[in-house]
Order: C-alpha cells, then sequence, then structure tokens
C-alpha cells in the first residue's frame, strides 16, 4: 500500500499525518491525505489544484516533474514524500 510522509517543517503549521493509501495515482494518494487534515491542503496545492512552488514531491528516489495533473502511478509498495524545497546562497 503506498505510503504519503510530510517533511516535518508542515508541522509547524499544521499536523501532517503519514498515510497509507490504497490509490493508484499521486493525486489521488494526496487526496486521501487532504481527507484527513484538510488544511494540508493549502500547503501542499495551490488554489488550482497545482503543487506550489515551495514544494517538491519524491516517489521513493524519483522527484516528480508533473505539477499539475499528478497522475503519476503509484506502486504498491511505495513511498511519496512531500517535502518543502530549499533556497538559499
Amino acid at each position: 500500500m503506498p505510503r504519503v510522509v510530510f517533511t516535518p517543517q508542515l508541522r509547524r503549521f499544521t499536523e501532517t499525518p503519514t498515510v497509507d493509501s490504497g490509490a493508484t495515482t499521486l493525486r489521488a494518494a494526496l487526496e486521501d491525505a487532504f481527507a484527513l487534515n484538510p488544511r494540508l491542503r493549502g500547503y501542499v496545492l495551490d488554489e488550482q489544484g497545482h503543487v506550489r512552488p515551495n514544494v517538491v514531491i519524491f516517489i521513493d528516489s524519483h522527484r516528480c516533474d508533473d505539477r499539475i495533473a499528478l497522475t503519476q502511478p503509484l506502486a504498491a509498495d511505495c513511498t511519496v514524500h512531500v517535502l518543502q524545497a530549499l533556497s538559499g546562497g
């Protein structure tokens, strides 16, 4: 069952449950997490439902480049990591 894990930094703002989801796509797995904590949606997705610029998502060790449709398929044993992107100089 795919597992969705959120960065610890988001815990400063809202609950970030680790979710075991039966979803087969990234968007569906995220929706399962948002069902547990609707406030989390606003930290991860913008008003159009796209991944916010300051958020990066990995499925296992592969960065998700599709920030709009989020239709990436999920394997039954994968882990989705939702992280805040870091910048600096």
